[in-house]
Formats: C-alpha cells, sequence, structure tokens
C-alpha cells in the first residue's frame, strides 16, 4: 500500500470512528445508551460464535457483513426502530451517508465496501441474509439485559425483525428463546400482558 492509499485508509477510519459517538435507543446493562459500535461488536462476536453452525455460510465474509452494516450510521446517526415511517425506507439515506463515507478509500477497497453493504442492504446472499438475523437478535437480545426506562415498550420488540430471524431453526430457537424473556420483561413492567 502506498502512502496515498495510506492516508485515504486514515482518512476514512478517523471518520468510521463517528460511529462510537452515534446513540442507539437500547440501553446497557448498567443504564447507558449503547453506541452503534457496541452493537456492531456484539453482533460480530455472535457471528463468530455461531458461525460454525452454518457450514454453508462464509465466516468470514458474514462477519464483514455484520462489520459494515451499520456503517453508514457514522454520518448521519440511527433512527430506532419504533421512530421509522412505515413506507419508507431508511436504507436509501443510509446508503448515500456510507457512499460518503468510503469516498476517501481507493477504488479496490472502496468497491469491497460498497459491494458487501449492497448485498446486505439487499439480503442477496445467505450470508447476509444471517447478518440480518443476528442483527436483529442482537438488538432484541440487549433489550432483554439493558437497563431500560421505565416507559421501554418490550411489546415492540416481540414482533420485531421476525422477517429475518426466521433464517433457520437456530435462529428462530435463538430467537424463541430471547422472546420469552421479553414478554416476561413486559409483563413485570406492565407494558403488555
Amino acid at each position: 500500500m502506498n502512502t496515498h492509499d495510506i492516508h485515504a485508509v486514515l482518512t476514512f477510519l478517523r471518520s468510521a470512528e463517528q460511529l462510537k459517538n452515534t446513540i442507539r435507543s437500547a440501553h446497557t446493562s448498567e443504564g447507558r445508551e449503547e453506541s452503534t459500535a457496541e452493537h456492531s461488536w456484539r453482533l460480530c462476536l455472535m457471528a463468530m460464535l455461531l458461525a460454525d453452525n452454518f457450514p454453508d455460510i462464509d465466516p468470514l465474509r458474514l462477519i464483514k457483513l455484520c462489520i459494515i452494516h451499520d456503517l453508514g450510521e457514522a454520518v448521519s446517526g440511527d433512527i430506532p426502530a419504533i421512530h421509522q415511517v412505515p413506507g419508507v425506507d431508511k436504507s436509501i439515506e443510509e446508503r448515500k451517508d456510507f457512499l460518503s463515507l468510503v469516498e476517501p478509500l481507493p477504488e479496490k477497497l472502496k468497491s469491497e465496501l460498497i459491494e458487501l453493504w449492497d448485498e446486505y442492504d439487499k439480503a442477496q446472499t445467505a450470508e447476509a441474509r444471517l447478518a440480518k438475523a443476528l442483527d436483529k437478535i442482537e438488538t432484541v437480545l440487549q433489550h432483554t439485559q439493558g437497563k431500560n426506562p421505565v416507559d421501554f415498550d418490550y411489546g415492540f420488540n416481540i414482533p420485531y425483525g421476525k422477517k429475518w430471524t426466521g433464517f433457520d431453526p437456530l435462529t428462530q430457537q435463538i430467537r424463541a428463546i430471547i422472546d420469552e424473556e421479553t414478554a416476561r420483561l413486559g409483563r413485570e413492567n406492565g407494558t403488555f400482558d
């Protein structure tokens, strides 16, 4: 890699650092708002731990998809699912943000990241569909262990992301276990019966 490309990569990495400051609607077990970078980290950890259960999946590609899936949020932030407008495709703006973020990269790296982002967004491969399933699972898992506000709507999480978490029997089983915990927490907090 030449000096120009090194500077380009460093410029990109400096911009991507904003993902550490991008706050999500989830809370940590200590009650602090979670960053998108923290969500992405645990999503990657989850993918690494579960990858061997999916012999037809390329584990490296799966982890790459998990790493870049929310990278566009470093530019304009996250729109929590509960605040998204039905029928409005948030991925259009997120892709624009992602493209601006990867702009300084050398062409080969930029093309690879754009290809990965588009693959994830369109769920074109088994790896992308599994990454989407694990993304939703990580989110609802965090909501079961976070120190959430008293008015937190646990009921929203029961149907959330089911389209993706039904990926296969293992993701369905993991989701069912988390849904039981979600329902228990919702009953305890009076957000649903």
